[in-house]
């Protein structure tokens, strides 16, 4: 179902079961996938490819230029998965030759109102972008991580798994996974405990978590001797394991308490 007064370009490939909906525009070398619906007064710019199943809401801007100075018109691209819900005035370009030439989103994530997804980021799974997150060029975003609304995150950082930023926090350093984090200059608040039960963790990698934590970020050890410390107390979850390779692979540094 594609509405009269959209503009569709011949270069556009749609699958059968697409709705696009009044004004909008289907740009040269856009992919849409079959159960994909765009909203009314949408702009998708190409190369973009989008997935099965999305939904994306009315004045939304989908693949247009990188907002980078180095850019100089390369071929680059969007690619988005599926299951996504993109809402309205949500801003999403294009990656940068330096940057690896691709923003993308995997599936099943939720990108709130008014959120920007700047240049060679690249989100993973079920995320949630609450109203008005801003995202610089070259974030990581890992599965399930939540973005509170209002949140500006700096360049190059990266989200850990099952973290949260609360509303209001300004990003500058990586954030663990399985942690919560807020502030104006975020600081970590301790592990996400609800979003780890919501989520079915153990009771016992939980305990474990929490005693990784205290040994990473409260006992005023390097890293290298809060690895050794790990190790000798026998904590050897995967979960563990994943959160202290995070932190000695980190290179902007992670943030602290």
């Amino acid at each position: 179902m594609i509405h009269s007064t959209a503009i569709i370009s011949s270069k556009a490939e749609i699958d059968n079961g697409v709705e696009i909906g009044p004004y909008s525009i289907i740009g040269d070398d856009v992919t849409l996938a079959s159960g994909t619906v765009i909203g009314p007064h949408v702009v998708v710019k190409g190369p973009t490819t989008i997935g099965k199943g999305c939904r994306i809401y009315q004045f939304a801007s989908i693949g247009e230029d990188p907002q980078d100075l180095k850019y100089h018109g390369e071929r680059t691209l969007v690619s988005i998965g599926d299951n996504n819900t993109i809402r309205e005035f949500v801003t999403i370009n294009r990656g940068t030759e330096g940057g690896g030439g691709i923003t993308s989103l995997g599936n099943n994530n939720l990108i709130m109102a008014y959120c920007h997804v700047a240049h060679d980021c690249r989100l993973a799974n079920n995320i949630i972008m609450s109203n008005c997150a801003t995202l610089a060029g070259h974030i990581i975003i890992e599965d399930h991580a939540i973005i509170g609304g209002l949140v500006g995150i700096q360049q190059f950082v990266r989200i850990g798994a099952y973290a949260m930023v609360g509303g209001v926090s300004g990003v500058p350093q990586d954030v663990p996974p399985y942690m919560l984090a807020a502030g104006e200059r975020t600081k970590l608040n301790g592990l996400n405990i609800v979003g780890l039960k919501r989520h079915g963790f153990s009771p016992e990698v939980i305990s474990e978590l929490k005693a990784a934590y205290r040994i990473f970020f409260r006992s005023g050890l390097t890293v290298k001797r809060a690895v050794q410390t790990i190790e000798e107390e026998g904590l050897q979850s995967a979960e563990v394991q994943y959160l202290s390779n995070f932190i000695q692979n980190s290179e902007r540094g992670v943030l602290r308490k």
